[in-house]
């Protein structure tokens, strides 16, 4: 192999690809939710939950938010072969591949130049989507495998291994990215001490020797006097000092030598102080579930926030706190398009992060909006808020099951601890629905614009699909959106005739240019320098495909294979393929009702 080749995971239909609709996104008001007042001035209103396909969603996103998300934590479908009945391996590992890769194409497009992206997986697609992952993202932008640790003991139908983690694969955008420190741990900063009432504070006895020996380093292998014994000390020639002579005289001088609580042990060691080292702790390829939760935690979540109305695969809080801390800053944007029960928004919520969350199922309506509510308003106590043992410790109130009083807040305000979130709600969110196809077709088989579509919908869809910022103004009817400072898009079903031409490129002058989106026109369009001309719906039929609402990773959208007919008998003759009979006979092609006769 050359070295300019590269490997590649090749599957059945990898050189398909869709033809996405950039859909436009529609508020629904009354799911919308805001805090009743500020709580800080920190305060975030204008996160999106949506709900729709979350491929034809990601693609709506792409215009307003390409390079803008900072970390993209994503929780997908596992592929364990349970929703795959009626396939065989090959078949449904390639649809799994197919349908994750044009996700993470977009999602790379939507990333920050110094953002990352977080998946869990387990075993069963985990290798598969290293090696796609390599493919769009490069391999040089592979950052960790982790593995953590999803649950504590093995589960008791094990058969063979007792599988009790999942992989995190993390990748960055480009070399950018700059990971934060953990905070540390109160056991981790526990073992920093005082014994000596040292005025630079708190500090740890580190080893005072190293693992080479005196043949490797011989520098480092030398006497030092013990300062209250007088007796000359050596290392042993296995394991020599840890610095050269130079450093020692010059850690003594300095009293970071320690001798013992007596002052006569016979090896020293280094203090090691607390304000001098690293505020935080370097993320590891391990995460305990002490560190990062595990699926037990996460059940108990729902049960606190749904009752018995759980989500059956939920993450825990402290999950996506873990890979938020290292990846993010307050107000970076935080992408989850496989939302689930909105735990990642909920996080990131929490820690004053900014968030979109797109989920298609109906849990979006039934497990996302009614906890990110409870976010908002102060009374989700569970995850990362307040964690649930310190609610007994603290004392919390009979009546403080959902929300504190004020006495209540007051106590856990003086019983937070390192990274311990407290959180008392405030801020909002912006719930969409993703937007119907523009182009159907009418009885006839004739492409049309989408009865659903008002005005203002098809100004916005128009412009998405030409590339141009939807943004209409007050000032002037032809403005609805632009490109540049001098280039303008306006969008109409009207028939545009040669006096309304002119109005509008006199009103646009040499210095700018406009392109009219209209049903028709007549006129010479040689006269208007400044103004490009297209007929809807013809302009746009060929830019993709039309109609197609649900790209999900729901097998049951698939065709299934049917399972229960007999094998066939070899020596019956096969049967003859039938032809496909129309229902209808199709009506002859009908004039295009945005273009009247013999007009341009």
């Amino acid at each position: 192999m050359s070295k300019k080749q590269k490997l590649e995971l090749t599957w059945i239909g990898k050189e398909n690809r869709a033809r996405l609709e950039p859909r436009i996104l529609i508020e629904d008001p009354e799911k919308s939710y805001h805090a009743t007042h500020r709580v800080s001035e920190n305060d975030i209103f204008d996160n999106m939950l949506i709900h729709g396909d979350n491929l034809l969603a990601l693609k709506a996103l792409e215009q307003e938010f390409t390079g803008k998300v900072k970390c993209v934590f994503i929780d997908p479908p596992y592929n364990t072969g349970s929703a795959f009945t009626h396939y065989d391996d090959g078949l449904e590992h390639s649809i799994w591949l197919s349908l994750m890769r044009d996700r993470l194409e977009i999602i790379r497009r939507l990333l920050a130049e110094d953002g990352s992206l977080w998946i869990t997986i387990d075993d069963n697609e985990a290798h598969y989507l290293k090696v796609m992952c390599d493919e769009v993202f490069g391999r040089a932008n592979f950052l960790c495998d982790i593995a953590w640790e999803k649950r504590y003991s093995p589960p008791p139908d094990t058969k063979d291994f007792g599988y009790v983690h999942d992989h995190i694969l993390c990748y960055r955008k480009s070399n950018g990215f700059r990971r934060n420190l953990l905070p540390l741990t109160d056991d981790q900063t526990s073992r920093y001490k005082n014994p000596d009432n040292d005025p630079r504070g708190k500090w740890k006895a580190m080893d005072y020797t190293c693992r080479y020996s005196a043949e490797e380093r011989p520098n480092l292998f030398y006497s030092i006097r013990q300062p209250n014994t007088g007796e000359e000390i050596w290392p042993k020639r296995t394991r020599v000092w840890a610095m050269s002579r130079e450093v020692h005289e010059t850690k003594e001088r300095e009293g970071r030598i320690w001798w013992g609580t007596k002052g006569t042990n016979s090896v020293p060691a280094l203090k090691n102080f607390f304000s001098e080292i690293n505020q935080g702790m370097m993320p590891m390829s391990l995460w305990k579930h002490t560190l990062a939760g595990h699926n037990q935690d996460a059940m108990k979540e729902m049960m606190a926030l749904f009752g018995d109305d759980v989500f059956s695969t939920p993450k825990p809080e402290q999950l996506i706190q873990t890979a938020l801390h290292i990846a993010t800053q307050p107000d970076d944007l935080i992408l989850d398009s496989f939302a689930g029960s909105g735990t990642t928004g909920a996080v990131a919520h929490k820690m004053g992060r900014r968030w979109i969350m797109i989920e298609l199922g109906e849990h979006c309506y039934t497990h996302c909006l009614p906890r990110l509510k409870k976010v908002v308003d102060g009374k989700d106590l569970g995850g990362i808020t307040l964690a649930s043992d310190n609610k007994a410790a603290i004392g919390l109130c009979k009546d403080c099951r959902d929300s504190l009083c004020e006495k209540c807040t007051e106590k856990v305000g003086e019983n937070s601890k390192g990274g311990q979130q407290t959180w008392f709600g405030g801020g909002g969110f912006r719930f969409y629905e993703l937007g119907p196809t523009l182009i159907k077709e009418d009885e006839w088989g004739n492409p049309v614009i989408n009865s659903q579509f008002n005005a203002a919908m098809l100004a916005e869809a128009m412009c998405k699909l030409e590339g141009f910022k939807y943004s209409p103004s007050d000032e002037f009817f032809w403005k609805h959106g632009q490109s540049s400072e001098k280039d303008f898009i306006y969008v109409t079903t009207q028939f545009m005739t040669e006096a309304m031409l002119e109005k509008i490129c006199d009103e646009i002058g040499s210095e700018r240019s406009l392109l009219i989106c209209c049903s028709a026109f007549r006129g010479d369009l040689a006269r208007y320098g400044n103004l490009t001309i297209k007929k809807i719906p013809n302009a746009v039929l060929k830019k993709c495909e039309w109609g197609h609402d649900d790209y999900s990773l729901e097998i049951k959208n698939l065709p299934e294979t049917p399972v229960d007919e007999p094998a066939p008998d070899i020596e019956t003759e096969p049967e003859k393929p039938r032809t496909r009979k129309s229902k209808t006979k199709k009506a002859p092609a009908q004039p295009n009702l945005f273009k009247p006769d013999g007009e341009g």
